[in-house]
Parts: structure tokens; C-alpha cells; sequence
């Protein structure tokens, strides 16, 4: 899967993320590759809690170990 993001609070405004099969993942600045869409979504991350709308998935909220603030607005996609 491929996570294309724009907004911030990541090292680039618009980043790609790369998830391998292996479950390695890695990111690259800009919009890498062709576009499969999946699904859209908006994330905001405020200190531990990220609140994730999905156009697919719904409403999600999820719990993580360290604080941050981010404000994404993204596209999944299938390699």
C-alpha cells in the first residue's frame, strides 16, 4: 500500500509512504509513482490520539506511544 500525504507535522508537506510486503515501510518527498486509489482520508494527530476519517473505513480512533500534532489529508493506494 501506498499512503500519499499532504498537510503538516511529517518531515515533507507531501510525502509518500511505502508499505513493503515484508511489512518494512519507507517514505519519499513528493507523489511517488502511478495512483491506485483505494480510499481518502483525514488525520489528526493531537499529542497520543489520532483521529482518522476514512472515506472507506469510517471513523477510526487510535491510540499511539508518543506525542506529536499533525493535520494530513491522504489518498491509499494499491502498488
Amino acid at each position: 500500500m501506498k499512503f500519499i500525504e499532504a498537510g503538516f507535522g511529517n518531515t515533507w508537506t507531501v510525502r509518500t509512504e511505502i508499505e513493503m510486503e515484508n511489512g518494512s515501510e519507507y517514505e519519499v518527498r513528493g507523489i511517488h509513482g502511478p495512483i491506485h486509489f483505494h480510499s481518502a482520508y483525514i488525520r489528526l494527530w493531537i499529542r497520543k490520539t489520532v483521529i482518522i476519517l476514512d472515506s472507506r473505513e469510517g471513523f477510526k480512533k487510535v491510540h499511539k506511544n508518543h506525542k506529536d500534532f499533525k493535520l494530513l489529508l491522504g489518498i491509499v493506494s494499491k502498488q
